[in-house]
């Protein structure tokens, strides 16, 4: 749903064929999000289909240029207007990932832990230095309010797995307590190897 209504919004600014529409929403967003011409082109068929977006007819090398709608641009409105539901949360792969491998003998869950931390970090760390770059740059606001989207999220993410290994390291404790032995519980690695199916 976001793809489909930021590219309506963009449109609602000012008619564009699908290739500079890709470019616009990858420049206001800072190209954290991605986009291929066939999800722009695709998007747009649907949008036309359902009346929010009309062909507004081509230029001098034959691209198609696509004008909002009047029930576009109502759409449009209601989007900015309403709140973003968070009741149905997206899929996080790495809190599939964690919530799978305690279950795991064969995975070491507070390596996985400490090897995802030092990655947030490194991003964290990237993501800052690129903030400093870009302070003074009056017309990267919007690309700064996504980036520190990120930053923020990437240090959510840090407290979290503390979280995560605290929790884990509970959890061993009391199972070692309850089994009468003092001797660390400890999964196997998955190795690389066994990961992809690979080895010798």
């Amino acid at each position: 749903m976001t793809v489909r209504s930021g590219l309506l919004a963009l449109l609602a600014e000012r008619p564009l064929p699908p290739a500079a529409l890709r470019s616009e929403f990858e420049s206001r967003t800072g190209g954290t999000w991605p986009l291929n011409l066939g999800q722009v082109v695709t998007t747009l068929a649907r949008l036309e289909r359902d009346g929010l977006v009309s062909a507004d007819g081509e230029d001098a090398v034959g691209r198609a240029h696509y004008r909002v709608t009047d029930a576009g641009r109502a759409a449009v409105h209601d989007w900015f207007a309403a709140p973003v539901d968070r009741g149905t949360p997206t899929r996080d792969e790495l809190a599939i990932k964690l919530a799978l491998a305690v279950g795991l003998p064969c995975v070491d869950v507070p390596i996985l832990v400490q090897g995802q931390r030092a990655a947030t970090l490194r991003s964290l760390q990237d993501y800052t230095r690129l903030k400093d770059r870009l302070l003074d740059e009056p017309d990267e606001l919007a690309w700064l309010l996504v980036l520190e989207s990120l930053i923020f999220s990437a240090e959510a993410e840090v407290r979290w797995l503390d979280a995560c290994e605290a929790r884990v390291a509970r959890a061993t404790r009391r199972a070692r307590e309850a089994s009468g032995t003092d001797t660390p519980i400890r999964a196997t690695p998955i190795r690389a190897t066994q990961r992809t199916g690979g080895g010798r």
